[in-house]
């Protein structure tokens, strides 16, 4: 089940060739895009993903994205969707065709939720650390790396994992060159010790995650502490728990890192994803 939605609110076949072959979010990367988790109908999170899609365009000097086309694309997207109860809603960006009139090309499209995904949430994750190649502060001194931007330019992410794979283990951890912790390929860290709940911050070079901010909001009304501040992989294996979160893979518990077996953070789990289920 997929659906294709366009930002006047049309759809039209997923099946169907739509893209052209000089598209340079295909040849290049040159493009940004957004995930969103949507349950029972209700996207997660809309204003937020739009948000970080505007940041995302302007690190890249894209055009301004059109909101309420944006918003006119999910709505066709959701009222055609007819498959299970959770969706994972792609919005993708693109500076459009190398030899076009500048107009950027740009979709919403409905996917269902890889089964491997909902496995991975009920059961939990081992991770490996792996050298993302920056220091912090890098972000500030080269915008031209555009780093902290959600754009199309996945492939070193994609290899990560890939290589995660080979070695045994479902997904990474990046660390930067002073070792402290930097974000997963698709997701936010989230370290728990203290009854607090602690994230390294964007300023850093890393995506803002939507959420990671739902958390923390809802555990900071429930009285935790959360801390938004560097984290020394040195850190890690001393936590209480340590946890992936992002748009779809919701809380995900990390059970094994760097092939050691972590402490058993089974009833966080279930304390902080009821906690972010509350925001809903």
């Amino acid at each position: 089940m997929r659906v294709l939605a366009f930002l006047d609110g049309t759809t039209a076949d997923p099946e169907a060739p739509l893209l052209r072959v000089d598209d340079l979010g295909l040849l290049r990367g040159d493009g940004v895009f957004e995930t969103i988790l949507v349950v029972d109908g209700k996207p997660r999170e809309l204003a937020p993903h739009l948000d970080r899609l505007d940041r995302s365009a302007a690190m890249l000097e894209l055009p301004e994205p059109d909101r309420a086309g944006w918003e006119r694309a999910v709505d066709a997207v959701i009222n055609n969707w007819s498959g299970g109860k959770d969706m994972a809603l792609k919005l993708v960006l693109t500076r459009g065709n190398e030899y076009g009139d500048g107009t950027p090309t740009a979709f919403a499209m409905g996917l269902p939720i890889a089964d491997k995904v909902l496995k991975q949430r009920a059961e939990g994750i081992a991770v490996v650390t792996l050298e993302r190649g920056f220091e912090p502060g890098l972000a500030q001194r080269a915008p031209w790396l555009l780093l902290g931007a959600k754009s199309l330019s996945y492939a070193v992410n994609m290899a990560a994992v890939r290589y995660a794979a080979r070695e045994g283990a479902d997904d990474v951890i990046f660390t930067a060159a002073d070792g402290s912790v930097l974000e997963g390929p698709t997701s936010t860290l989230v370290l728990v010790r203290d009854r607090t709940l602690v994230t390294p911050p964007s300023t850093i070079g890393i995506l803002p995650g939507t959420t990671q901010a739902a958390l923390f909001r809802a555990a900071e009304r429930a009285g935790w502490s959360i801390k938004v501040e560097p984290i020394p992989a040195a850190d890690l294996l001393e936590a209480e728990g340590l946890f992936l979160v992002s748009s779809v893979r919701c809380v995900t518990r990390i059970h094994t890192l760097d092939g050691q077996q972590l402490k058993d953070s089974s009833a966080l789990l279930r304390e902080l994803t009821a906690l972010y289920e509350s925001e809903y």
